[in-house]
């Protein structure tokens, strides 16, 4: 089971990836992961959803929860059981809860040693900086122009090796 996210940009299970790129290409690669029908999937959010209204939802493998705080997100995490686990970031869970960021980072991680563990966000902020330090693998999808005036997609992919800093690479996609 994959999901691609751009071409040759790819989550695999036994992971936890942490995801930075636009609503759209989130929400295409969710679409079109046929993949996903099979498997137990958990969607978390916060107080607020960018991506949940635009996801085909048609199986019944297929489970929404919501966390209003940093606690509730960690009990999320705690009982999940699924292959899929996609968490949208949202930074005011941690609002007076900066605490509990190692603490949260450590569980991704932790699930994502049997479930591939999204952690989703279409822009950095500081409390998502501290969770993808604990990431096997960043990707980063940039809308970038080309001279035409048309969006294409760059990505930015960075992966941990060890207790080293991790290197990035930069890759222009073709469309």
């Amino acid at each position: 089971m994959q999901i691609e996210l751009s071409k040759g940009i790819t989550l695999q299970p036994g992971t936890f990836t942490a995801v930075i790129s636009p609503v759209k290409v989130m929400v295409s690669a969710l679409n079109t992961a046929t993949d996903l029908q099979r498997f137990l999937f958990l969607y978390v959010s916060g107080n607020y959803s960018r991506l949940l209204s635009s996801i085909n939802r048609s199986s019944r493998n297929f489970d929404v929860q919501r966390a209003f705080t940093a606690h509730q997100l960690f009990t999320i995490l705690k009982e999940a059981g699924h292959t899929v686990i996609l968490i949208e970031h949202d930074p005011t869970l941690f609002e007076g809860a900066e605490s509990m960021l190692p603490q949260i980072a450590g569980m991704l991680k932790e699930a994502g040693r049997e479930s591939l563990v999204i952690l989703y966000a279409p822009a950095v902020d500081r409390s998502y900086a501290v969770l993808m330090r604990q990431a096997d693998r960043i990707i980063e999808i940039v809308p970038a122009e080309d001279p035409q005036g048309h969006t294409l997609c760059r990505s930015s992919r960075s992966h941990r090796t060890g207790g080293t800093r991790p290197y990035a690479q930069q890759t222009l996609e073709v469309l």
